[in-house]
């Protein structure tokens, strides 16, 4: 791939007050986002949370009906053929020529574009080299993502969107997949990636924006966001009763014969109630520290905005 564009002192993309609004509805209501160039980036929110509109603004394809946008030094709505040229796009479903190869429909989208890859050095990045010949029309649900995923990388470009790109994989290629998307990173690539899986995100992005009813309800880190919900550590054990719980520690419940509590003082708490079960206390039969993971504080962020999925996907979304 050619070297990155010197972008050093410029985001790959800039949002300012963004809104778009269809009818009476407003699906995009005043987005910020920053995305530095060189990052993978994860887009998260529930169906008709304004996720894919604010997308297909960033790549081109909508209108705004409000603020400022800027992807690699241009506004998309008036964007040239050369900053096309620098987009590489991932849809969330797309239909590929059924009787072409894997090969030959990677190298005619390369034909689009001045400054195009290898088609067979693109095959392999995606693990298709074996699969070059093979029909599309014979390719499994995975391997036809592989191959969507060489379409957008072959024109060699600058940013690259991933929708849902792991959709139909079974668990040992998604994790293959991620190495390739990690790939992008260390070529100095920035991606802008959309996902329902949460470890997905989680593992890949360096930073995470949540989308809930048209704005941005958190942005950070994985672990910033999790501060922001205050998602903390649980630890648990196998109790029938608290009776004789040493005072001093958060407050604890039993279900189903677990007891658990929840705290940011993992190793305190973990010393008291050790302390605790060595001095005549109960054993802590299967004593646990569980992490919060993005998942939990992701259905925390947008389980408080009232989002769903009874929004019209595509319309509004």
């Amino acid at each position: 791939m050619r070297e990155n564009c010197d972008m050093t002192t410029a985001s790959a993309i800039e949002v300012r007050g963004l809104i778009k609004r269809y009818g009476d509805h407003t699906a995009v209501d005043g987005v910020d986002l920053t995305i530095e160039s060189g990052e993978i980036f994860a887009f998260l929110g529930p169906n008709g949370a304004g996720k894919t509109t604010t997308i297909e603004i960033l790549e081109g394809y909508r209108d705004r009906d409000g603020g400022d946008v800027t992807v690699l030094g241009e506004d998309p709505a008036t964007a040239s053929r050369e900053w096309r040229e620098r987009l590489g796009i991932v849809l969330q479903e797309s239909e590929i020529e059924a009787e072409l190869t894997a090969r030959e429909a990677v190298t005619m989208h390369a034909a689009y574009f001045a400054n195009h890859l290898n088609p067979d050095e693109v095959l392999e990045l995606v693990g298709l080299a074996s699969h070059a010949e093979h029909r599309a029309k014979k390719m499994s649900g995975g391997q036809k993502r592989r191959l969507d995923l060489a379409l957008a990388l072959v024109g060699n470009p600058d940013l690259v969107f991933l929708d849902e790109p792991t959709t139909g994989f079974d668990p040992g290629a998604r994790r293959e997949s991620w190495g390739m998307i990690e790939n992008l990173r260390e070529l100095g690539r920035t991606v802008l990636l959309t996902t329902h899986y949460m470890d997905e995100a989680e593992h890949l992005a360096d930073r995470i924006a949540v989308i809930a009813d048209g704005q941005i309800v958190a942005r950070g880190t994985a672990a910033d966001l999790a501060n922001q919900v205050d998602a903390r550590p649980v630890i648990s054990w196998k109790a029938e009763s608290l009776a004789g719980l040493p005072g001093g520690l958060p407050d604890a419940a039993i279900n189903d014969g677990v007891a658990s509590l929840e705290t940011n003082d993992v190793v305190d708490v973990v010393h008291a109630l050790t302390t605790w079960s060595r001095n005549g206390g109960p054993s802590l039969d299967d004593l646990q520290i569980i992490q919060p993971t993005l998942e939990d504080v992701y259905l925390r962020l947008v389980g408080s905005t009232g989002s769903g999925s009874s929004s019209t996907e595509g319309a509004v979304s």
